[in-house]
């Protein structure tokens, strides 16, 4: 049997329940489900305010425009960003008409603040700091300085449902904090996200701006009464960004799980630090102080990285890698050498399989061959 690197855990029959009255009520778009979904997330991070959308990426580009039309940015005005992610965290910022500067990374894969200090310029609106496999790195200290400058701090905690710095939820100091429950993450659905801003103001012009810059939401009109209740304005040049129903019914009960499934990739992290700790020729990315991380990604630094893959595959493991420096796409090749560190790691780091189904002897497994095959 294959070892993937993800597979994502469905409890199907709650699911179908939850669905199941979308379905006889005949609403499975924006509605009843997504507020319940939106209230219970608050709940469970202690967050003022939660918007469900479509996915994580619309809610990055939401984020960035709420924040520059309020604060009136400039075209071409600069967000210091990091090349170890997914495409989409910086893709977010150019849809804006904002410029991605790129910052390095620290031995956490996080961004390095004393790189960010050095990018910093009289342009320079925000920071968006990637907590990429759950880790929080430096992020207090990067949230501080930029508190100091008046830079505005959106927080891309795609891999960070569950993370607990110092035992509260993360992003609760954030301008905009976005969440990903997309198909493989902690907490899966088929695709979805949630921006979550510091300010109401931001909250209220997302729920605007995720429905075509209407005024008013369908389900609102649909639940008022009255001959008017068709009747509303167009404030905004929106877009369809919107989550659904059928989506925030699986996040439901997903959520339910969440502390109880991230546990286990503790356990998971645990096993494989104990097999792969202390290896000459493996490096284990560092934890932050205080960091209770989701444990989205298990990461690794091995030099014969792109062999060791090979390697694995022919005995039926396939890990992945999180992430190529952005800077090696053509998108933003003009960027290339800017950030040795990240582009080291990017050519070292891979992702071992983390999800409910690996076993410890699958642990096992992985790493004795990986043992056995790093090379310097």
């Amino acid at each position: 049997m294959s070892v993937q690197l993800f597979v994502p855990s469905f409890r199907v029959d709650e699911c179908l329940l939850e669905i199941r009255e979308c379905l006889e009520k005949g609403w499975t778009g924006s509605g009843f489900k997504t507020l319940q979904f939106e209230d219970a997330w608050k709940e469970y991070t202690g967050l003022p305010n939660a918007h469900f959308v479509s996915s994580n990426t619309v809610g990055l580009h939401l984020a960035f425009k709420i924040l520059k039309d309020r604060h009136q940015w400039r075209d071409g005005d600069e967000v210091i960003t990091t090349p170890l992610t997914f495409v989409s965290t910086n893709h977010a910022i150019v849809h804006t008409g904002l410029k991605p500067v790129f910052a390095d990374v620290d031995d956490s894969l996080c961004l390095d603040p004393e790189s960010i200090l050095s990018n910093i310029t009289e342009r320079t609106r925000a920071v968006v700091f990637v907590g990429i496999g759950g880790n929080v790195g430096q992020y207090e200290r990067v949230r501080q300085l930029c508190d100091g400058r008046g830079i505005k701090v959106i927080l891309d905690a795609a891999h960070m449902a569950g993370t607990r710095l110092h035992g509260r939820h993360v992003c609760g100091d954030a301008d905009a904090t976005v969440f990903s429950f997309q198909a493989v993450k902690n907490l899966p659905t088929a695709d979805s996200g949630m921006v979550c801003f510091k300010h109401e103001e931001d909250d209220v012009q997302a729920r605007k701006l995720s429905w075509l810059g209407i005024s008013k939401d369908t389900f609102a009109r649909t639940m008022s009464h009255g001959a008017y209740k068709w009747m509303y304005d167009v404030e905004d040049v929106g877009f369809k960004y919107h989550g659904n129903s059928i989506m925030a019914a699986i996040g439901l009960v997903q959520l339910k799980y969440l502390d109880a499934d991230n546990a286990y990739r503790h356990q998971l992290a645990k096993w494989y630090e104990a097999r792969l700790g202390g290896h000459q020729h493996i490096g284990l990315i560092p934890m932050a102080e205080g960091c209770e991380s989701s444990r989205h990604l298990f990461q690794i630094r091995i030099a014969n990285r792109d062999e060791m893959i090979l390697i694995l595959n022919k005995h039926d493991i396939f890990p992945g890698v999180h992430y190529r420096d952005n800077t090696e796409y053509r998108m933003y090749r003009e960027f290339s050498g800017l950030c040795p560190q990240a582009h080291a790691a990017s050519s070292e780091i891979l992702s071992l399989p983390m999800h409910m189904g690996v076993t410890r002897k699958d642990v096992h497994t992985i790493s004795d061959i990986i043992l056995q095959y790093a090379k310097a």
